[in-house]
């Protein structure tokens, strides 16, 4: 079964729906603070994203430097490739979006 990492622990909002893509494992507690621990939390991330793989979720959640360590932690243990989860405030639900770093041949190829 797929994990949904989800990046900070939070009460305002309902993410129950995320349970249709997997299970769920937060990353960092409610109010992380990124910037008083920026290496322990790297390495709180790289722990518990060991085990990403292609099938798994991130659902950005929180603080912007820990989505974004998260998402770079992701990458790295996946080849460039990780998952999303979305939330599309009009259809009220989560979309899952592919993200793949190296693929050639699309717009966002790097030359």
């Amino acid at each position: 079964m797929p994990t949904v990492y989800v990046v900070s622990e939070t009460m305002q909002h309902n993410i129950a729906s995320a349970l249709d893509f997997g299970r769920i494992e937060t990353i960092l507690p409610p109010n992380a603070q990124v910037s008083f621990s920026v290496d322990p939390t790297v390495r709180r991330v790289k722990r518990k994203l060991e085990k990403f793989t292609d099938e798994d979720f991130l659902l950005l959640i929180g603080d912007p430097c820990a989505i974004g360590i998260c998402c770079a932690v992701a990458a790295a243990k996946n080849a460039g490739r990780f998952r999303v989860l979305k939330w599309d405030k009009r259809e009220r639900r989560y979309l899952p979006l592919e993200i793949d770093l190296f693929k050639k041949g699309d717009s966002y190829e790097l030359d």
